[in-house]
């Protein structure tokens, strides 16, 4: 089989692990890298060893011979930045949280469906091994009718106002960066959006939250408890309940193992994590599909606009929204 070509639009942090999960995918090869300046976008070729390289974002997306492009900017850049590259005829895997809200997020869906081409949200955990069959044992009755789950993901993070996580020019704060990992693992879990939610944040002096819980109902009684912030370390684990047993799944954003009822089973990842999003990328592009059946874009503007909900009740809204 004829190798699948990858460009990868930004060099950060996020953008390494995606190429060195590549790394991993036989028939997977990274063609091109798109930056904001010759220089940054050479020092990434060079470590990677990626033969076309691209001063400007526009550029990669031009690449006639590029098929689908990783986007990895971050959060407030996703909406254009993606909509390039569908505009460009380009296949698109878009870094998580997908938008900064649930319209930036229509506009992506919109754009891809106008232009015919693939788009979906790179939440990598829900491709993972263990996520794959712990959804498996639940859907199977292992635990009987799951009645609540726990999540939890939060780290302490040094406080810089400039950076990332702490500037609400960049979307930043705990919800949109971890806590969207325990969004998406209970939407998987119950296989619907929450019928309400409640939650507190604490909102730092930079203006985004710092740390947060909340809970969701579900009908027939089913409900979730959540946390996640980037001031307060938290254990990083989901735990899922039903009638007959549980499931608990440790560093559940890229687990190795789970336990089902107390006992431990370890399952076997290749590469880093982040190449199983991209075999399935390659998979529905193949097929001409237009969207994944793990993770269809219906569902990811359900997990934004579930993250809306939250926000809106904190009070929390970014420049860009105002």
């Amino acid at each position: 089989m004829a190798k699948f070509k990858w460009g990868i639009l930004g060099t950060g942090s996020i953008a390494h692990k995606f190429a060195e999960g590549l790394t991993a995918i036989p028939d997977a090869e990274l063609l091109a890298v798109g930056s904001r300046t010759q220089e940054k976008a050479d020092k990434f070729g060079a470590e990677f060893k990626v033969p076309r390289r691209h001063a400007s974002y526009a550029a990669l997306a031009a690449d006639p011979d590029v098929e689908a492009i990783y986007v990895s900017t971050p959060h407030q850049l996703h909406r254009e930045d993606a909509i390039l590259c569908l505009k460009a005829g380009k296949a698109v895997l878009c870094e998580k949280p997908f938008a900064i809200n649930a319209k930036e997020a229509q506009a992506m869906i919109a754009a891809a469906r106008k232009h015919k081409k693939f788009l979906m949200e790179a939440m990598w955990t829900r491709f993972n091994p263990v996520s794959r069959k712990v959804l498996e044992l639940v859907k199977s009755g292992a635990i009987g009718p799951v009645q609540m789950l726990h999540a939890n993901f939060g780290f302490r993070a040094g406080l810089n106002p400039e950076g990332r996580l702490f500037n609400p020019q960049y979307g930043g704060g705990g919800l949109l960066d971890v806590g969207v990992y325990c969004v998406s693992y209970a939407r998987m879990i119950f296989g619907m959006a929450p019928a309400a939610v409640a939650g507190f944040a604490e909102i730092g002096q930079t203006g985004v939250d710092e740390q947060a819980v909340w809970t969701f109902k579900y009908p027939n009684g089913k409900l979730a408890a959540m946390s996640a912030g980037v001031r307060t370390s938290t254990p990083h684990e989901v735990t899922i309940m039903g009638t007959d047993g549980m499931i608990r799944v440790p560093d559940f954003w890229h687990a190795t193992r789970y336990v089902l009822n107390g006992k431990e089973e370890q399952v076997t990842i290749v590469g880093n994590g982040y190449n199983y999003q991209a075999v399935e990328v390659q998979s529905c592009v193949r097929a001409g599909k237009l969207e994944s059946d793990i993770l269809p874009l219906a569902e990811t503007l359900e997990i934004i606009q579930t993250l809306d909900q939250l926000r809106a009740q904190w009070g929390l809204r970014y420049p860009m929204e105002k």
